[in-house]
C-alpha cells in the first residue's frame, strides 16, 4: 500500500516509516520542515510539507500521528490551544485531501490510523478501563474529544477509521524514560505524589505493531486503547525502573510540589487510568512486551 503518515519524524513515526517499508508499504510523510525529516527518516520516504502535496499520488491508507508534544511547556491558555489546534489542523488537512480525492473522481484512502491517547478517559483512580468506559471531563478529556472528532468526516467518504489512545511509549532514546532515566540512574528517582496513580504504558515496538495491525485488519474500526495489557500504578512503575538498574528509589516528589511547578500540567502525573487494551486483544493482537517488566529489560538491555 502507499501510506501517508504525519508525524513521521517524531519517536513513534520514525520506527513506524522503518516498518512500513520493511512490510513493503510505500511511505509518504508529511512535515513542515521536509528537509530536518529527511534526516531521520529513511532514503526510501517520500517527504512532502503538505498532506494535499500527495494529491498526485492517491494514497492508500492514512496514519496520523502529529500533534505538539502534550509535556513539552507549561499549560498556559496559549499553549493549551496550541495543543489542540495543532492536532486538528493536521487532521483537518488529511481529511481536505480525502474530499479532494473524492471530488477529483481519484480513490479515496481504504483506511485512517489516527491518534489520541490515554487522556480521553480522564482521572479515572483504580477504575479498570475499556473502551466503554465513561472519561472524566477535563483538559487532557476535551483534547481527545476535539482531535477524535477531526477525523470523523472521513467516514463519510467510505475511509475506514481506527482510533488509537495510546499510553505511555516507551523505549530507549527517547519518548517519557529519556526525562525519567537520568534521576533514576543517579539513585534519585521515587514515585511521584502518592504514586497510586495508574501509568498506561506501550512499548515502541507493539505500539508500531499494533498500528500495522489495524492498518492491515479489514473490518477494524472505533477506538482501541493502544496500552500494555497490564498498567502500572507510578509507585509499582518507580519501583520496577529503579530494580532494572540496580538503583534503589526512595525520593518521592510530592504533589504539592509538582502542582507548584506544574501547574494543571501536573495532572499528567498525579493522575491516571488503569487502561487495557480490550478491543486490540479481542481482535487477536499479541503483545512482545506484555509486562513492564519485560518491556524495561529490552529497553535497558
Amino acid at each position: 500500500m502507499r501510506v501517508v503518515v504525519t508525524g513521521g519524524s517524531g519517536f513513534v513515526g520514525q520506527r513506524l516509516c522503518e516498518k512500513l517499508l520493511s512490510n513493503g508499504h510505500l511511505v509518504q510523510v508529511v512535515s513542515r520542515h521536509p528537509r530536518k525529516a529527511s534526516g531521520k527518516l529513511p532514503d526510501e520516504c517520500d517527504i512532502r510539507d503538505s498532506a494535499l502535496g500527495f494529491i498526485d499520488t492517491p494514497p492508500d491508507a492514512i496514519i496520523n500521528l502529529a500533534g505538539e508534544p502534550i509535556a513539552a511547556k507549561r499549560w498556559s491558555e496559549a499553549q493549551k490551544a496550541k495543543l489542540v489546534q495543532s492536532r486538528i489542523k493536521a487532521t483537518h488537512q488529511l481529511v481536505t485531501l480525502c474530499e479532494q480525492l473524492q471530488a477529483n473522481g481519484q480513490p479515496v484512502p481504504k483506511v485512517m490510523i489516527s491518534g489520541s491517547a490515554m487522556g480521553y478517559y480522564g482521572d479515572q483512580g483504580s477504575r479498570m478501563v475499556t473502551e466503554e468506559t465513561p472519561p472524566h471531563d477535563e483538559f487532557a478529556h476535551q483534547l481527545c474529544v476535539k482531535w477524535e472528532a477531526a477525523a470523523k468526516p472521513v467516514e463519510a467518504l467510505g475511509v475506514r477509521l481506527a482510533i488509537l489512545r495510546t499510553g505511555l511509549v516507551l523505549d530507549a532514546g527517547g519518548g517519557a524514560l529519556q526525562k525519567m532515566l537520568p534521576p533514576f540512574k543517579l539513585g534519585l528517582g521515587g514515585r511521584f505524589g502518592s504514586g497510586e496513580q495508574y501509568m498506561p504504558w506501550i512499548h515502541r515496538e507493539d505500539l508500531v505493531d499494533a498500528i500495522v495491525f489495524l492498518l492491515e485488519k479489514e473490518g477494524l474500526n472505533g477506538a482501541f486503547n493502544g496500552s500494555a495489557p497490564h498498567p502500572a500504578t507510578n509507585a509499582e512503575f518507580s519501583k520496577t525502573l529503579a530494580k532494572r538498574l540496580n538503583r534503589p528509589a526512595i525520593f518521592p516528589v510530592p504533589a504539592v510540589v509538582l502542582k507548584a511547578g506544574l501547574g494543571e500540567m501536573s495532572r499528567l502525573l498525579l493522575t491516571g487510568a488503569d487502561m487495557r487494551p480490550a478491543r486490540l486483544t479481542e481482535a487477536g493482537f499479541e503483545f512482545q512486551y506484555p509486562t513492564l517488566d519485560k518491556a524495561l529489560a529490552e529497553i535497558l538491555k
